[in-house]
């Protein structure tokens, strides 16, 4: 047996608008009075068949194009119409770009102690100075002509830069700056010194924040007084000529540590 929906769906498949059963139909639903009412006759129609018109020509016709509408966007509520960017505006929008980061430089500095001096010495092998190495040896006449102890005093560790290998840690020219005056600072706290020597490009560039151009000068550095900046040992043995210029600066200035002593 069917049920009531089934039936329905079957009639609807079959196009089946409105239907009377010949019995009553098990768990069907209760009928319309209105259907069962008698329907009135339908009258007989004369239909006239009359000849079409014939055609203007033979050829078949052709379609026409439909004319395209143009299309109108209409704006939905709570949606905010797009506006082209204009070349200018998109290129204020545009993020700037970052500067690229600088890359640490690279040095080794010792510092020693000779009577009332401190020297603060490049290492251009980046190795602790040997007692035979050349420029070892050179560093030791120039403290002689100088009148200081020929034979100076090792202070910790020499310092290399940068510090780490890996790592975020800022390792630029400026951090390398203040941990070199920072490590003399202490070191004078521990002892003054009357003059420091800064021997080398470095050791002039992270404890003065001077150039080539200052050799042979006294430098005043805040934090560290006075500094007499000198080309590297290397650079003397490589450039002899160099000797002349260190001699005649030293003259001047053998007053101030030999007065100390």
């Amino acid at each position: 047996m069917l049920t009531e929906p089934r039936r329905r769906a079957y009639l609807s498949a079959m196009q089946v608008v409105h239907w009377l059963p010949r019995a009553e139909l098990p768990f069907a639903a209760p009928s319309r009075p209105e259907l069962l009412l008698p329907q009135a006759p339908v009258e007989d129609v004369d239909f006239e068949i009359r000849p079409s018109a014939p055609a203007a020509s033979d050829a078949p016709a052709v379609p026409q194009a439909r004319a395209e509408r143009p299309k109108i966007e209409i704006p939905r509520p709570g949606s905010t119409p797009k506006v082209a960017a204009k070349p200018a505006e998109a290129e204020e929008a545009a993020p700037a770009p970052r500067p690229a980061p600088v890359p640490p430089p690279r040095f080794a500095l010792q510092l020693l102690r000779a009577g009332s001096c401190l020297l603060l010495v490049e290492l251009a092998t980046g190795q602790p100075f040997q007692s035979r190495d050349p420029s070892y040896l050179l560093l030791k006449d120039m403290l002689r002509a100088a009148g200081l102890p020929d034979a100076p005093q090792i202070i910790g560790e020499p310092v290399r830069w940068p510090l780490l290998v890996r790592g975020n840690m800022d390792q630029g020219p400026d951090a390398a700056r203040d941990f070199v005056q920072g490590f003399i600072q202490a070191r004078l706290e521990e002892a003054p010194c009357s003059v420091l020597w800064l021997i080398g490009l470095p050791a002039l560039r992270h404890a003065a924040s001077a150039d080539a151009e200052a050799y042979y000068q006294v430098l005043k550095v805040a934090g560290l007084g006075d500094a007499w900046a000198l080309p590297g040992l290397e650079l003397l043995m490589d450039e002899p000529q160099r000797k002349a210029d260190v001699w005649q600066a030293m003259r001047q200035l053998m007053a101030r540590w030999k007065s100390v002593e």
